[in-house]
């Protein structure tokens, strides 16, 4: 029983740190398979995040704060579409360019606004998003193994974890089985031959950074207010890096990006449970090491179980209009 609860705490964990990744990751497929590559999901979930927690700080309100995150978010992306659609500029550059203003603008306004070397005020409960109890899960508590991954696992998570699953499917279906799923698919791969259908390739990839900005605000929401009471620097910790890199493991795919941020997650929650436990024959890892871990990890099972994933044929190239 011991090891059942064990592992259902390292699952348990999982889920909360791949909650963030996963909105991320699939922000990152909305834009890229409009053939917009957008390094700056790193970016626009810390200015998410930071949004977030000083609406919330200031209003009281998590559901204010969660619109804060989405409208800045939302703005730095169509600053992005702006740079890189309307300009046509270098779609790399532009990102790298969010990422570096959001890094630097976020510490200086925690500063400024707070006066809290950068952070937020931590946040009280009814600024934050609580965890969500599912019909039945006290009463099946002390079933065994059933009772204990229901109401241990699949109980207990905050709305926006439940939010971030169910957008999976929502993808999925968004994607494949609807008309702007296809026609955006369509513009990633020929935007010629969607000009020539009469539909606007610009529309159709603004739409696009729409949509990455209002899940990366989400995910930059999620950890501002339910994995942390706040904001603190640096909070996204190359997640919005690690989320690319999730992005093309699954070959821009939604059910395997959650696989793929799954991944990450665990090894992350299991780096945490096994810092400062003396491991066989190693004997005690230094803390750094184990922190370290999930990331060599995840680039090690990417790089060796990725295959040839081969992106939207016109991503990263700015369309220009036949005359």
């Amino acid at each position: 029983m011991e090891f059942v609860d064990a592992l259902v705490n390292i699952l348990n964990s999982t889920i909360r740190l791949s909650v963030p990744l996963l909105l991320a990751c699939l922000a990152g497929l909305y834009s890229e398979r409009a053939g917009i590559f957008d390094i700056g999901l790193e970016g626009k979930m810390l200015v998410g995040a930071i949004a977030r927690a000083s609406a919330a700080a200031v209003s009281g309100s998590a559901w204010i704060g969660l619109a804060a995150a989405i409208l800045v978010a939302v703005f730095f992306g169509l600053v992005h579409g702006f740079a890189s659609i309307t300009h046509r500029g270098n779609q790399i550059v532009s990102g790298v360019a969010i990422n570096f203003i959001a890094a630097g603008s976020t510490i200086i306004l925690g500063q400024a606004w707070f006066n809290q070397g950068g952070r937020t005020p931590s946040l009280p409960p009814e600024a934050r998003f609580g965890a969500i109890t599912l019909p039945f899960a006290d009463t099946l508590r002390d079933v065994p193994i059933i009772g204990h991954l229901y109401s241990g696992l699949l109980s207990g998570h905050s709305l926006l974890a439940y939010i971030a699953f169910l957008a999976v499917p929502f993808t999925w279906w968004a994607l494949f089985r609807t008309r702007f799923g296809l026609r955006l698919r369509a513009v990633g791969e020929n935007p010629a031959a969607v000009d020539t259908a009469g539909i606007s390739v610009a529309w159709l990839r603004y739409r696009a950074v729409i949509c990455t900005g209002v899940l990366t605000g989400i995910a930059g929401s999620y950890m501002a207010l339910s994995q942390n009471a706040g904001f603190v620097k640096d909070m996204t910790a190359g997640r919005g890096y690690i989320a690319l890199a999730a992005l093309i493991f699954a070959k821009w795919k939604p059910v395997p990006a959650m696989f793929a941020c799954l991944l990450f997650g665990f090894l992350d929650a299991l780096s945490i449970r096994l810092q400062g436990t003396p491991l066989p024959v190693i004997g005690k890892v230094p803390v750094q090491f184990m922190q370290a871990l999930p990331y060599i990890l995840t680039v090690i099972l990417l790089a060796g179980f990725i295959g040839k994933a081969i992106p939207p044929r016109a991503g990263g190239v700015p369309y220009v209009k036949e005359r």
